[in-house]
């Protein structure tokens, strides 16, 4: 859930009247946004308030004040209007590999305060991070159109190609020489999306002047000021609908702040395959069941017009058709997507608490699965002998649960993660066996002997699941000390079984590389093998930087349900 900051006495203006802490604490509630805290800064109030992720048209002050404006209703939802293109943009082919997709658009006659640049600037951050996926996505590009000529080109270039002086810099670089000196900088984190690419995507004007790099930087040519009457807005992405979700936010936001309220200006982009133009900053409508969306929200006394009537305080205009609502659906609200989203808007603006409790009609019973029950005996009886519980981390790195454990073919039945941001987070553990190993590596000072538990899930490769892939409870039980302790292990076994109430089970000497050479045993349930005991390997100790003999149980619980 994104966090905006803004100053108090601007937002209690723009709401056109103030409220103590506790009240507007309570506004935030019954508008279903919350107040996260209030801050001093230079003397300053600051409100943190924390908005829905897919609300991008709250995440300013003018769309906060203006839709919480239109639920108090002390205004209606503004109509927005976009006037025929006078600028051209031409994606050429190249960019297809690294960015394809670009929108833009054109707000003309803006009139900027400090306030308003700032509130401008802090949008398009928090879009970078929400929609964009910190500019993965989608990147946005502002510039001053009165200081640049049309028509615009996007394409894409090899970096010693490329040369201009970017944003707040004294000199001109190539892209190669930006990448180097950005390293050191805030945009070190977007740098990764361009790398290694044999082409960088650039925006250039009919003179030739590049006007940004996305999603990296933009050119200080074009840089926006206090004085800029005329911006142009380009953004690129990898997701065309999050680009043009992007430009109708910062359109429907700032347009208020033009000369000719709630307007902009269309930008034709023209492509091989032909021209369109944006934005379209369009209207749909949807038409609801009132008496279904009534229903579903569990609110029972309310007719259809009492429900335009919430909806309209939602900045969704809404007309009674009968028994029925006719929404009208505009850019500002693209996380409407279902007729259950509507239902939830009916619900906030009836307000959750004035919704009657109400017993269910199908009267059912809960119980805690019989895995969980299971898995709190066992902890019981693991501390009853004197074990110390654990709780590790579920990702480990491909090394811990294969070589580190002398079982390299171990990763092919690991789940591994597309996209690891660091080598200790590669793949779901498919033992508990690597997190205890580290949890005694790192406390080698305590007193000795350790004695260490853990009843967690494990995750495996599964071909007939709807995922690919299984989750397994398990325990498993580690004695690290002086002495190998394998005879403290069997018998955490045999305390289980018995505490089970379970006979069935037997251990027969195993070949796992894991343990020394026959000092390793399976467990079996039956003739089934579910799990395994034994004295680690010296090699599997060195891995992990312990130089006591430890001896550990691994098994998994379910066939003991």
């Amino acid at each position: 859930m994104p966090t905006i900051t803004v100053t108090r006495d601007i937002l209690y203006e723009r709401l056109g009247c103030t409220f103590t802490e506790e009240e507007f604490e309570d506004e935030c509630f019954d508008f279903g946004i919350e107040l996260d805290d209030v801050v001093q800064e230079n003397g300053i109030t600051k409100f943190k308030i924390d908005i829905p992720a897919n609300r991008y048209d709250l995440l300013c002050v003018e769309g906060l004040s203006r839709a919480m404006n239109v639920f108090r209703e002390r205004s209606k939802a503004p109509r927005f209007i976009v006037k025929p293109s006078r600028e051209t943009m031409t994606v050429d082919d190249s960019v297809k590999s690294v960015r394809p997709y670009c929108v833009a658009a054109v707000l003309r006659d803006i009139t900027f305060t400090e306030e308003i640049y700032n509130s401008f600037i802090l949008l398009q951050d928090k879009l970078h991070q929400n929609i964009g996926r910190e500019r993965s996505l989608v990147s946005i590009g502002t510039h001053d159109l009165d200081t640049i000529q049309g028509p615009f080109t996007y394409k894409a270039t090899p970096p010693e190609e490329i040369k201009f002086r970017p944003l707040n810099q004294d000199t001109v670089m190539t892209a190669n020489e930006m990448f180097e000196k950005f390293k050191q900088t805030y945009l070190k984190p977007y740098l990764q999306i361009l790398e290694g690419s044999p082409v960088y995507p650039i925006i250039t004007d009919a003179n030739g002047v590049v006007l940004s790099l996305p999603p990296i930087i933009n050119g200080e040519h074009s840089k926006i000021t206090l004085s800029t009457k005329n911006i142009f807005i380009e953004i690129t992405a990898k997701d065309r609908e999050k680009a043009k979700i992007v430009l109708d936010t910062i359109c429907t936001m700032f347009s208020e702040h033009c000369l000719d309220q709630f307007s902009c200006e269309a930008v034709e982009i023209v492509t091989s395959s032909g021209s369109v133009t944006t934005p379209k900053m369009g209207y749909r409508t949807e038409v609801c069941s009132a008496k279904e969306m009534c229903l579903k929200s569990g609110i029972t006394d309310l007719s259809p017009d009492d429900v335009a009537n919430l909806l309209c305080r939602m900045y969704l205009p809404s007309k009674c058709q009968g028994d029925e609502v006719s929404v009208e659906i505009g850019p500002t609200r693209h996380d409407i997507l279902h007729q259950c989203d509507i239902e939830e808007d009916v619900a906030i603006a009836y307000g959750y608490n004035n919704i009657t409790k109400q017993i269910p009609d199908i009267y059912t019973i809960g119980t805690e699965q019989e895995v969980n029950k299971l898995t709190d005996s066992v902890r019981e009886e693991l501390a009853r002998a004197g074990f110390t519980e654990v709780l590790t981390f579920s990702l480990c790195s491909r090394d811990d649960i294969s070589t580190n454990l002398r079982i390299p073919k171990a990763i092919d039945n690991a789940v591994q993660i597309a996209n690891p941001k660091t080598f200790e987070f590669q793949v779901v553990r498919t033992q508990l066996l690597p997190g205890i190993l580290k949890t005694v590596s790192c406390n080698r000072k305590m007193p000795l002997p350790l004695k260490l538990f853990e009843v967690n899930d494990i995750v495996i490769k599964e071909e007939d699941a709807d995922t690919g892939c299984k989750n397994l409870r398990n325990v498993c039980a580690l004695y690290c000390g002086k002495t190998s302790g394998f005879e403290v292990v069997h018998g955490v076994l045999d305390r289980l079984m018995m505490a089970l109430n379970e006979k069935n089970y037997s251990i027969q000497q195993s070949s796992d590389p894991m343990f020394f050479s026959g000092r390793g045993a399976d467990v079996l349930l039956g003739s089934k093998k579910i799990g395994h005991l034994g004295i680690l390997h010296p090699e599997v100790l060195e891995k992990f930087e312990i130089s006591l003999p430890c001896s550990v149980l691994e098994i998994n619980l379910e066939p003991l349900i």
